[in-house]
């Protein structure tokens, strides 16, 4: 990918942190240094075990459901019933996700792409699976395994975020995952899926909300969010769970940010 110099973003060291807005997330120069890090006390220490526990819990009726989604996709499209797919994980290790498969064999022959609104690559089943979450389910695996987290920050492909440049062009990326990647999480259950970095830029801020105020209550409530999404849409979820508004999220958000001088300021980049 190409870049190119930009000198558009505006200089936001003349506002103080709780005048900077949510509609400044799309504007932030990437450029910028962010201090964020993980909420301590006794559930960081005991999340593991909880994770561990509730996905035992969550498989007793997860399995029946799998199985059936499993043999559903082989009858109703040809390849296999499962995928997998390199993310990167805690602290950016890659490992091996499992999933069910929602799309057509030979979906990105261009190269790795967001899925977007009717996209032709995804099954009529495929569609029903990814409204339901019922695809994700086999990431209770990966639970397992300690590689994920029940809640946590979405897990990306490594060629995605060098296709799209996004440790790039997103302010703070890098540090996201800080914290395990999740099954499902703060940004999910909040906000749409991916369709382009500003969308981008808003997961990133929910997700260091949540790294910065993780604990066992949010994580219950995000959990019952998920549910109340999965079998009757995302309706009124913020209020009902009374999750944190975005203009609390935007309020940490720009709270760790800390913009370089002009002095020592790098041009930023675009891509061209």
């Amino acid at each position: 990918m190409a870049l190119k110099p930009n000198h558009d973003f505006p200089d936001f060291n003349i506002l103080p942190h709780h005048a900077r807005g949510w509609d400044d997330l799309e504007r932030l120069d990437p450029a910028v240094d962010l201090d964020v890090a993980p909420a301590a006390g006794w559930y960081a220490l005991g999340k593991p075990l909880f994770d561990y526990g509730f996905a035992l819990v969550l498989l007793i009726p997860g399995l029946p459901l799998i199985a059936l989604a499993w043999l559903a996709i082989r009858i109703s499209s040809p390849g296999p019933g499962f995928y997998s797919q390199t993310r990167l994980g805690r602290d950016g290790k890659p490992y091996c996700i499992i999933k069910i498969r929602t799309m057509i064999l030979a979906s990105e022959v261009n190269g790795a792409e967001w899925a977007k609104k009717n996209d032709s690559r995804i099954t009529a089943l495929g569609r029903l699976l990814r409204l339901t979450h019922l695809d994700e389910l086999p990431q209770l695996f990966n639970v397992l395994r300690g590689e994920m987290s029940l809640v946590g920050p979405r897990p990306e492909r490594p060629e995605m975020i060098q296709r799209k440049g996004l440790n790039a062009f997103v302010p703070g990326y890098q540090h996201r995952l800080i914290v395990k990647p999740g099954v499902t999480g703060f940004a999910q259950v909040q906000l749409p899926a991916d369709t382009d970095l500003n969308s981008v830029r808003r997961k990133v801020a929910y997700d260091f909300y949540y790294i910065e105020h993780e604990s066992l209550w949010l994580d219950l409530r995000i959990l019952g969010a998920t549910v109340c999404k999965s079998f009757f849409g995302a309706g009124r979820l913020r209020k009902l769970f009374r999750l944190p508004s975005r203009e609390d999220v935007a309020t940490v958000f720009h709270s760790k940010v800390t913009l370089p001088s002009p002095s020592r300021q790098q041009p930023s980049y675009q891509p061209a």
